[in-house]
């Protein structure tokens, strides 16, 4: 079992002069920001989840590589390594997410995590898969009120499609947590969708008609191939969170994972969430761990 890691620091200059020269939209500099807290997604993966074989980290290019990193531990995997050429640069999540299981050498069962869900609490490899089928939590949903809605519902239509399935007036969204995933899955929904999947490639940054990566979760469920389980999670939204609740949950978790949704914050609040962040991981999990250097 594997585990797969997207991250991207819109501080770093030559990835701010990529998106310049390939995009007309300012860069959302608080949008990719880098809360400085990536080494505590490793510590806690050595902590509390020991059985994994493997841990990729997907950036765009070498400038983007923490320099803590122990590549001797982690495999770094880089854009061009997994996504075709003629669609990058990407500033698009999406992309990047589809391509997750063309890495090489990817176990069959492997974990995505965005880079703002941290495991802090022991887990059990059960607690992902059960006799190979991935555990999946699923809301279902009838109206589409924004971008990301839209995109959840394009991809549930896209796996709809992919099984000579009707398409359906609801639609079927992914618990928002680590997603376990089977790379054989994946490979023959690709195949399968290679011109829809092409058309959001060649978007540079997100737009409503996309696909996400949760095209391969609904393609497997609605096979019957998961188990529908949530994974036990604690959401906060930093435009309503404190940093003595963040700091107080870190501390003494009441759930397996929590995610640290950033969203516009003012300098001063994401100054207080960071340090809030990092003072409780400190205390927590102050030893390096094997994939630092």
């Amino acid at each position: 079992m594997d585990i797969v890691i997207t991250y991207v620091n819109g501080l770093d200059p030559l990835w701010q002069q990529d998106y310049q020269q390939h995009t007309n939209i300012p860069i959302l500099e608080k949008r990719f920001r880098d809360w400085g807290t990536l080494q505590y997604l490793f510590r806690g993966i050595e902590i509390n989840m020991p059985f994994i074989r493997k841990v990729h980290l997907i950036v765009a290019r070498e400038s983007q590589v923490p320099h803590w990193i122990n590549r001797d531990t982690v495999n770094v995997v880089l854009h061009k390594d997994i996504i075709p050429e003629q669609y990058l640069p990407t500033f698009n999540c999406n992309p990047i997410e589809m391509n997750l299981h063309r890495i090489k050498g990817l176990d069959e069962e492997f974990i995505y995590f965005n880079d703002d869900i941290f495991p802090v609490a022991p887990c059990k490899p059960s607690d992902f898969f059960t006799d190979g089928k991935p555990m999946i939590g699923y809301s279902r949903h009838f109206m589409v009120m924004n971008m990301f809605k839209n995109i959840c519902r394009n991809s549930d239509r896209a796996a709809r499609k992919a099984l000579g399935m009707r398409p359906s007036l609801c639609f079927t969204r992914p618990q928002h947590v680590c997603m376990p995933l089977l790379k054989s899955q994946c490979d023959k929904l690709y195949e399968i969708l290679s011109e829809e999947i092409a058309e959001t490639s060649s978007h540079k940054v997100r737009t409503k008609d996309d696909l996400n990566e949760y095209m391969f979760l609904n393609y497997m469920n609605y096979q019957g191939m998961v188990i529908h389980k949530r994974i036990s999670k604690k959401h906060f939204s930093a435009s309503v969170a404190t940093g003595s609740k963040l700091k107080s949950f870190l501390l003494k978790p009441t759930h397996t994972f929590v995610c640290i949704n950033d969203v516009q914050l003012t300098d001063e609040k994401y100054n207080e969430l960071r340090q809030a962040v990092i003072d409780a991981f400190e205390q927590t999990m102050p030893e390096k761990s094997k994939f630092e250097k």
